[in-house]
């Protein structure tokens, strides 16, 4: 399975980035499809979420 290439990686996050995330996470959207849209890695959403207390939905 090869690894997926992220043009972010490392990059810092910008307040529209974050305000995609709050606006994403408060529609019920899942890490998976979070991550996909703001093109970060589902490490990094959770990492930034929990950073800042965003509460993301738990897909199954």
């Amino acid at each position: 399975m090869a690894k997926e290439h992220f043009e972010r990686h490392k990059h810092p996050w910008k307040a529209d980035e974050a305000g995609q995330l709050r606006t994403l996470a408060a529609k019920g959207h899942g890490l998976k499809a979070i991550a996909k849209a703001l093109n970060r890695s589902e490490e990094s959403v959770k990492d930034f979420a929990k950073k800042n207390k965003i509460g993301i939905a738990k897909k199954r």
